[in-house]
């Protein structure tokens, strides 16, 4: 009995057993594993760093031959190139004052002033490397009108004081580079880290540049400071990267990488979201204004891609040639 008992419990197990539906593995698995191993960062962070890279060595050969057939490395405007500048109140008539301008002062131009709120104008200025007195001459007939306190006000500035306020802007702007390496290079005590910060930073600079030389944008005063400026924003993300690869040790190296990723794209994010619509939106403000938030625009979109691809990667190259995991 008791043999025929285990003979039927083992026939129904077979039986049970046999019935059973064969698992399948879901496709999506497959599919998310066939993507993972297709865009996997461990193998091609080192062609991700050639990206940044050829825009930056695009912008330094730019502005070489930029330098060579200007003397200069930027377009300056009258606040440090000296010259007039004009304000004339009231709505102006521009194409008409352009096209009578134009021919006899080639390097003249305008700015509109708006009202904020009913975009209404209140205001044109114009500038030119030419003297007060020759300028006004030619705009009081295209006008009909004479030129006054009341209706205008005019500026002049002398090119021996721009220059010499030119070279002092260039001069704070290199010292507070310098300053700002030699305080990576304590922080850090290593080269190639430290170089890679130098190199993010040399590059947010670069690249903008070559993009307002390109565009013939005129950069003034408030343009210079706007450089000073992104030096401060661009090294901030360059640092928490470079922090959290090497001296902290919690999490694997691509956990620490994407973690500073995450917090420095925010940053860089909320840095954007407050300048861009000051740019694009506010029409009344001052041009020195508008200029400030272009560069700074400029400069935190060429910082992504300097720090997150080009730092990052050498980044991670220096800590897998380290050992440091």
């Amino acid at each position: 009995m008791n043999e025929e008992n285990t003979e039927k419990k083992e026939k129904t197990e077979q039986k049970e057993h046999s019935e059973k539906p064969p698992v399948i593995e879901a496709p999506k698995k497959v599919e998310q594993k066939k993507i993972s191993s297709r865009f996997n960062y461990d193998r091609h962070y080192k062609l991700l760093l050639l990206i940044p890279v050829i825009i930056f060595l695009a912008s330094v050969i730019y502005l070489g031959v930029f330098y060579s057939k200007n003397s200069d490395i930027i377009h300056r405007d009258v606040s440090l190139s000296g010259g007039t500048s004009i304000t004339i109140n009231g709505e102006v008539d521009q194409d008409k004052l352009e096209s009578g301008l134009r021919e006899k002062f080639p390097d003249v131009s305008f700015t509109k002033l708006e009202d904020i709120a009913s975009r209404k104008e209140i205001a044109l200025i114009v500038e030119s490397s030419a003297d007060s007195e020759n300028l006004k001459t030619e705009i009081e007939p295209i006008l009909g009108y004479e030129l006054t306190e009341q209706n205008s006000s005019t500026e002049f500035t002398g090119a021996a004081l721009s220059r010499d306020f030119y070279r002092q802007l260039v001069t704070a702007l290199i010292i507070s580079f310098v300053l700002m390496s030699i305080v990576i290079l304590i922080l850090f005590r290593t080269f190639i880290p430290s170089i890679a910060v130098i190199f993010a930073v040399v590059a947010d600079v670069a690249i903008p540049l070559a993009i307002l030389d390109f565009f013939g944008v005129k950069i003034s005063a408030a343009g210079i400071a706007a450089f000073l400026m992104l030096i401060g924003y661009s090294v901030d993300t360059d640092i928490l990267l470079t922090s959290r690869a090497i001296k902290s040790k919690e999490g694997t190296l691509n956990n620490r990488i994407f973690g500073a990723f995450k917090t420095g794209i925010l940053m860089t994010l909320t840095a954007l979201a407050a300048v861009l619509p000051a740019f694009f939106i506010v029409t009344g403000l001052p041009d020195s204004f508008r200029q400030i938030f272009l560069i700074l625009s400029l400069g935190l979109f060429a910082d992504i891609l300097n720090t997150w691809l080009t730092n990052a990667s050498i980044i991670k190259w220096y800590c897998e040639k380290k050992g440091i995991n």
